[in-house]
């Protein structure tokens, strides 16, 4: 990883754990983020999975709009550090631990991948 690389993504897990801290208090069923990016094509290369406990907890957060509310955060985390995402809909995604249980055994590396 270059220099600049490291620092990019420095920046970013600091940003998404604050977005990670948020959602615990404020989005229920929530649980972690991660994301993945390609810092030979950075900032259109980054992609934040926000994973939520069940698919019902995921389905209800939609339906109250909660998904809005995350992505519209991991946006503005974004901009004050000065990382433009143009449009943070292709950017932000949505999976459960049981969606990852069913289709590889728990493995996250594999079902990331």
């Amino acid at each position: 990883m270059r220099k600049t690389d490291k620092k990019i993504d420095n920046t970013l897990r600091r940003l998404l754990t604050e977005v990670c801290d948020s959602a615990l208090e404020n989005v229920e069923g929530f649980k972690w983020l991660t994301h993945l990016v390609d810092y030979d094509n950075f900032p259109e290369s980054l992609s934040v999975i926000c994973i939520f406990n069940t698919n019902s907890e995921l389905a209800q957060a939609r339906s109250l709009k909660r998904d809005n509310y995350l992505r519209n955060l991991i946006k503005q985390k974004l901009d004050c550090a000065d990382i433009k995402i143009h449009n943070i809909t292709k950017h932000v995604s949505f999976d459960t631990e049981e969606e990852c249980q069913i289709k590889n055994g728990g493995n996250w590396h594999q079902h990331l991948g």
